[in-house]
């Protein structure tokens, strides 16, 4: 004779109020933390590579530290 289990749908509730379950607040600067607003976008290899600089006058020194990596 097989020992079967029964799950009773009480358990299922009582599991999805335990507080571990609960998903925390996110603080708004953790999901800006990857956010482009405010960068300048950097076009390389006709555009397989995008690299965002937040000084625009950084660009002639992006393009020449990757030619070099190259």
């Amino acid at each position: 004779m097989k020992n079967t289990q029964h799950i009773s749908t009480n358990d299922a509730f009582d599991n999805r109020m335990n507080i571990s379950n609960h998903q925390t607040r996110v603080p708004k600067p953790k999901l800006s933390s990857g956010s482009v607003v405010g960068l300048y976008p950097v076009v390389l290899d006709g555009g397989k590579t995008i690299i965002y600089t937040s000084d625009k006058s950084k660009e002639s020194e992006i393009r020449s530290r990757y030619a070099l990596r190259k």
